[in-house]
């Protein structure tokens, strides 16, 4: 996720804009050069360990194309003002294949969107959901398991997984960024006691989704046939007659 930068001595930002989806800058300047508002609130408080005497909302308003934003500052009220937020946030879309089914696309969009709010345990939560339902829809829904020579059925994700793997239909690096980088931290997050979700381990969890999703849909034909000729999927009917 692209974090804001704020220029001092320009007074600007640079963010990625959500009606234009591009890095771009945001001034303070309005029609006619005008200065946009700005609210002030007299608070001494503190902000990642430094005392300030002021919190600052400040409008600015995108060089491009004119769409309004807002920043949050603190502030000594000697110019050394220190950027925490930036809004608009800009939704980060990952590239999908055009076959990826759509309950599936709009529950990724959703991790999107939600990790554009910074709710990266959310988010996260959400990648985690949409590897279970595909490799449900791809049949990997109760698989045959055999460990140390123990046969036994299994539903569990970590199975399924392992078995897309077995099939061919998702690479060995794909298995192992799935269990680490989506499974496990889907399973912490749903799990385990609170902590807090990083913007990387997201960022992770969103890429090696995008990659699972790609292996299943970016050659469909071909993963369609691997997946018949292992029984996870049937047959299609056959071609009517006249």
């Amino acid at each position: 996720m692209r974090k804001p930068i704020y220029n001092h001595q320009e007074h600007t930002i640079l963010a990625q804009c959500p009606t234009c989806d591009a890095v771009t800058s945001f001034d303070t300047k309005g029609p006619g050069n005008s200065q946009l508002g700005i609210c002030i609130k007299d608070q001494f408080h503190n902000y990642q360990g430094t005392n300030y005497s002021r919190i600052l909302w400040r409008f600015f308003r995108c060089n491009n194309c004119g769409h309004g934003g807002v920043a949050k500052f603190h502030d000594k009220g000697q110019g050394h003002d220190v950027l925490e937020s930036f809004y608009p946030t800009a939704v980060e879309h990952a590239k999908l294949p055009v076959e990826v089914p759509d309950d599936i696309r709009e529950e990724f969009r959703e991790a999107e969107l939600v990790a554009s709010h910074a709710a990266f345990r959310a988010a996260s939560a959400l990648l985690r959901s949409v590897l279970e339902k595909v490799l449900t829809k791809n049949g990997y829904v109760e698989v045959e398991v055999d460990e140390n020579g123990k046969k036994f059925k299994s539903k569990s994700l970590k199975h399924r997984i392992d078995a897309a793997a077995s099939d061919g239909v998702i690479t060995e690096a794909r298995k192992r960024r799935a269990h680490e980088n989506i499974r496990v931290l889907g399973n912490d997050i749903l799990h385990d006691e609170w902590r807090k979700v990083e913007v990387q381990e997201y960022e992770d969890a969103h890429i090696y989704s995008q990659r699972v999703l790609e292996d299943l849909y970016d050659d469909r034909e071909t993963v369609e046939k691997i997946l018949r000729a292992k029984k996870r999927i049937p047959d299609p009917p056959p071609p009517a007659t006249a």
